[in-house]
């Protein structure tokens, strides 16, 4: 069974990173995410299906307002998560990312799971490896950061009452 998700993952992995799925993934998959979480009741991202997925809730860095993205994530040991804000490599930081950036205090959905987390920004002394980390578990995942343009902004988003 572990191979097999591995084999699909890498497959995934694959077709996320060409230009028909950067081109289209912005305009289609929010879209569809929203179709998906509706007939769920938001307990299973579209995404979920095939990779680790949850849905970050954050406070909007300009607007202050609540703001929810589907987002694929990488677990670590602990319950802290990992997510990066690749915005199909685009060449701009994910709106998620200034959020948490000015509002680190969020919470996610995680198969229905709501988990109140603190969102610290990876730091350069530790980027390469947790970069090392996330690309056993999706292999070639850099390459967004590369197609991009841009440093990636990678965040650990660790379990941690409101507040605290």
């Amino acid at each position: 069974m572990a191979s097999l998700k591995r084999g699909l993952r890498i497959v995934v992995a694959r077709f996320s990173r060409t230009r028909f799925f950067r081109r289209v993934g912005p305009t289609i998959m929010p879209p569809l995410e929203r179709a998906m979480t509706l007939l769920t009741r938001g307990r299973v991202p579209l995404s979920g299906l095939l990779v680790p997925s949850l849905v970050l809730h954050t406070t909007g860095a300009k607007s202050g307002l609540p703001r929810e993205s589907a987002l694929m994530y990488c677990p670590e040991p602990g319950g802290r998560t990992l997510v990066t804000g690749s915005n199909f490599a685009g060449e701009n930081h994910p709106a998620w990312s200034a959020n948490l950036l000015a509002h680190p205090q969020a919470w996610v959905s995680v198969r229905g799971r709501r988990i109140e987390v603190r969102a610290t920004l990876v730091g350069d002394d530790e980027r390469e490896a947790v970069w090392a980390f996330i690309e056993q578990q999706w292999p070639g995942y850099r390459g967004y950061e590369r197609a991009s343009g841009r440093t990636l902004r990678i965040f650990r988003l660790v379990p941690s009452p409101i507040g605290g």
